[in-house]
């Protein structure tokens, strides 16, 4: 076998249909309290995912898998940001990876083997794991602290990252990291992602995630203390034209929507919400349901076109990329905002028209508040956005 290719195996082809994503997420969601109060890996949520064919959907044809793009993945991930917004953070990591691997072959084929294997078998998510305690998130620049030192017969991987998203519910880690090789041998250190099984002996969480939102997620520090892997676990990221690396998180283009996909969902989750309490709250001065109300009625409109604004603004810029539309591209940046701002406003929206019964741990409300606001920490984060397209329109 060759570094990129691997044996094709056959997966699941997952049902889409709305009857068949709205079943996962009501499955989905009954787990999704439990595991935002005890903050334990997602176990039941990832399953659900797993047995519906949602955690490998972006796997290649080449591979075995379905192949779906962007538009369906947005979808997937929306309909399980509405049942839990951790299981669908551990799952749109995962299929970006798959999805990287579709479009650009690059892990070894002994590897990706195994991680197809482990897929059919159970849920086998995948991450991207790039911050660091000290540098933070590499979407801001600078290089990382973890070093992948040659040796004779591969790699020695050793570094402490943060917000490694998934812990030990990862079946891979994808580590940014610098190459430590011999005097002489690259004119400049080169960067890369180092491909590590999570079963490697040299790996220690660190339980250090204690989060508003996203408690389920799991995102731990975790530490690697030699970690020894074959050579062809190396994928180095090319320098741009200017010679700088940057983070390939942050780089503009479909998959980037995923993330503010699951928010929608969110966002969806939290509509739900509103109404059925709206029309099941019977006050004693009333003697009806509020949502026969105008006042609630109008908002109820207000949270809808807020939550239909994110849906457009995702699909419609998807619609365009599929079609051929470049120009959109600089723009995803502003769209991923935009979004973030609608959802957030959607359910603070829905929270504050109830008061307190909206941020009582009885209900669902509270709990997708909090979820809502982690939206804005993924790259690209707004001042930077802003900044590059301000910069766009003004020419400088």
């Amino acid at each position: 076998m060759t570094a990129t290719t691997a044996p094709v195996r056959t997966l699941p082809v997952p049902d889409l249909s709305p009857a068949a994503l709205a079943a996962v997420t009501a499955e989905v969601a009954t787990y999704a309290a439990e595991h935002d109060r005890s903050g334990a890996v997602p176990t039941a949520g990832l399953e659900v995912a797993h047995r519906a064919g949602l955690l490998t959907a972006t796997v290649g044809a080449a591979h075995g898998g379905p192949g779906l793009g962007p538009r369906d993945a947005v979808r997937i991930l929306t309909a399980l940001g509405e049942g839990d917004a951790s299981v669908a953070l551990i799952v749109a990591n995962t299929l970006n990876a798959h999805a990287a691997q579709a479009e650009r072959p690059h892990w070894p084929a002994a590897a990706y083997d195994d991680l197809l294997r482990r897929s059919l078998e159970g849920p086998a998510p995948v991450n991207a794991i790039r911050a660091e305690p000290e540098l933070g998130a590499p979407a801001r620049g600078g290089l990382p602290a973890t070093t992948a030192r040659r040796t004779d017969d591969g790699w020695e991987l050793t570094g402490h990252k943060a917000y490694a998203t998934g812990g030990a519910a990862l079946a891979y880690h994808v580590v940014w990291a610098v190459a430590d090789e011999p005097d002489g041998e690259t004119e400049r250190p080169r960067i890369g992602h180092v491909l590590v099984p999570a079963h490697a002996e040299g790996i220690t969480w660190i339980e250090t995630w204690d989060h508003l939102g996203l408690r389920a997620s799991n995102t731990h520090d975790v530490v690697y203390d030699s970690v020894r892997v074959p050579a062809a676990s190396f994928v180095e990221i090319p320098r741009g034209a200017d010679g700088v690396y940057r983070d390939p998180a942050a780089v503009p283009g479909p998959g980037s929507l995923g993330h503010a996909a699951l928010y929608v969902g969110v966002a969806r989750a939290a509509r739900a919400a509103f109404v059925d309490f709206a029309r099941t709250r019977v006050p004693a001065a009333l003697g009806r349901p509020i949502a026969t109300t105008e006042r609630i009625q109008a908002v109820a409109g207000e949270v809808d076109v807020l939550v239909v604004q994110a849906e457009t603004l995702l699909h419609g810029a998807l619609l365009r990329l599929e079609a051929g539309d470049t120009t959109v591209v600089p723009e995803l940046s502003g769209i991923k905002v935009a979004i973030a701002r609608s959802v957030v406003a959607a359910v603070q929206t829905a929270v504050a028209a109830l008061g307190n019964p909206a941020l009582s741990r009885h209900g669902s409300l509270e709990r997708h508040l909090r979820d809502v606001l982690c939206v804005r920490v993924h790259p690209p984060q707004e001042d930077t956005a802003l900044l590059a397209a301000g910069r766009r329109v003004l020419g400088v």
